[in-house]
């Protein structure tokens, strides 16, 4: 919980939930594991989504195209809420099924601690949307599938963001009109993915009723999708949320190949080669986890005993 400017206690449903209704745009890196979800919180952002193609990827080692499900989707949820203070948006795929599957995802979601949920109107199995593949369902199930996200939440803050497919197989005036209906069922966030060019984000946030997101790259072009734009491009266009799903996924893969390498090289040459602008520092790594927390609570916690018999009598005297 945080502490408003009126002195009364938010939850983390309220706290997302006026981060978007900001007149600011709100900019949301994308998460997938708890190294990530510190390193955003570190950084000072107030917000962060989850990705499902990074959290299938990073626990599946499998493409997003709808191989992980509900329980392996919910467990990495639960895992990355808990280790932060920040707000976190989830990713819902399409539900798991039709509007009541919707409904009990919903549920788990908002009990796993996530302060909302994406759903898309992709037929199952989905796919990333910058994917070839892609299908939709009915407009009409859509709309169902979000009335029953909407009817399951507890807290009437939890975020609901429609998502929908239909720009880049229907065209954007079916991918408004979709949007149209998804937030008169009560979305509270509308996603069109995919969307081609800076006019059609543009021509899609000037004619549906709800705040709008918007992924974008961070130095990652892809082929005949969304182009790159910048924060204050986009926050002039009038979008209230960007999301950068796949920035630190792609910079955790670059850095990941770029130490192998290094030490593939180091052991070719028979020396030993340190790289600290490769990797962080032992301490670093331990300070960004919260090691400082855990030893505050050994001294809160630990009898004398116990601290003694973990750092010898007079370190933990010193402690």
């Amino acid at each position: 919980m945080k502490v408003s400017s009126n002195g009364k206690t938010q939850s983390k449903c309220a706290r997302l939930k006026a981060l978007i209704y900001d007149p600011k745009i709100l900019v949301v890196p994308g998460v997938f594991d708890g190294f990530s979800c510190r390193v955003v919180q570190a950084a000072g952002f107030e917000h962060a989504a989850i990705s499902g193609a990074g959290t299938s990827e990073s626990r599946l080692g499998k493409p997003d195209v709808g191989i992980m499900g509900l329980e392996d989707n919910l467990a990495g949820a639960r895992a990355m809420a808990s280790c932060v203070d920040i707000p976190l948006l989830a990713d819902g795929d399409t539900g798991y099924g039709n509007a009541i599957n919707v409904y009990y995802t919903v549920q788990a979601f908002e009990r796993a601690g996530v302060a909302g949920l994406m759903i898309e109107d992709q037929k199952w199995p989905k796919r990333c949307g910058h994917m070839a593949g892609k299908e939709v369902i009915e407009a009409d199930e859509m709309v169902q599938k979000v009335r029953a996200a909407v009817d399951a939440r507890e807290d009437p803050d939890f975020i609901i963001k429609a998502r929908t497919d239909a720009a880049g197989l229907l065209g954007i005036d079916e991918a408004i009109r979709r949007a149209n209906l998804y937030a008169e069922a009560g979305a509270d966030l509308l996603f069109a993915d995919a969307l081609l060019s800076a006019g059609d984000i543009e021509k899609f946030v000037k004619n549906v009723p709800k705040p709008v997101a918007v992924n974008m790259g961070f130095g990652i072009r892809k082929r005949k999708t969304t182009p790159l734009l910048s924060v204050k491009q986009l926050e002039s266009i009038g979008v209230a949320f960007v999301n950068l799903p796949r920035m630190l996924t792609a910079a955790a893969i670059r850095g990941m190949m770029n130490a192998i390498d290094a030490f593939k090289q180091s052991m070719e040459s028979g020396e030993v080669v340190e790289r600290p602008d490769l990797v962080v520092s032992f301490e670093e790594l331990n300070d960004l986890m919260g090691f400082q927390e855990i030893m505050a609570m050994e001294q809160r916690y630990l009898t004398a005993d116990q601290l003694g018999s973990k750092y010898g009598a007079k370190e933990a005297a010193e402690k």
